[in-house]
């Protein structure tokens, strides 16, 4: 088994959930439903700025982007998998912003 392989069972996001409970989820707009083409529900984001929209729970502190179903660290799932936006996609298990997430909520 690669390298990637092993990182990627040993960090499963479906158990995880650490980076929905420590960043703030930003994104452009009009990747929200209520534009053309956008997909992330509208009416669980909050405005950003003019150009910029997060997902609810991820504005302030504590973070828990609303999404987020079951406890950090056991067993998690995103209701909005589907529908997430750019900014979830690009957050890949193992790398920097994940292994901090896992770091902040005290987990190897």
């Amino acid at each position: 088994m690669s390298t990637a392989a092993n990182v990627s069972n040993e960090l499963d996001c479906q158990r995880c959930g650490a980076c929905c409970a420590t960043y703030r989820v930003s994104f452009y707009w009009a990747e929200a439903d209520d534009a053309p083409g956008g997909t992330v529900p509208a009416a669980l984001t909050r405005q950003v700025s003019a150009w910029h929209r997060c997902m609810a729970g991820t504005e302030a502190h504590p973070v828990r982007c609303v999404g987020l179903q079951g406890e950090v660290g056991q067993g998690v799932a995103c209701t909005l998998y589907a529908q997430r936006s750019s900014t979830c996609r690009e957050v890949q298990p193992g790398d920097a912003q994940c292994l901090h997430a896992r770091a902040r909520h005290g987990l190897a």
